[in-house]
């Protein structure tokens, strides 16, 4: 079981870096934003990425967890 548990975090972790990834530097602008001297700016997606690093860390943790050995109490 702690095998599955770490292998399903760092799957979402890999898919959660992959959408926070794709979401800043691939596809970094669906709106623009025009100021008054014309100059345009992409907007990125926050949102996707936000989702992808809270994702990513997510993962992570639960990779971590179930990968550390724990201590039995003693009776």
């Amino acid at each position: 079981m702690k095998v599955v548990t770490f292998i399903a975090g760092l799957v979402i972790a890999a898919a959660g870096g992959v959408i926070a990834y794709r979401a800043l530097f691939v596809h970094t602008g669906a709106d623009f934003v025009i100021s008054n001297t014309g100059a345009i700016h992409e907007v990125q997606n926050w949102w996707k990425a936000t989702a992808g690093i809270l994702m990513l860390l997510v993962g992570a943790i639960i990779a971590f967890l179930s990968a550390r050995r724990r201590q039995r109490p003693r009776a």
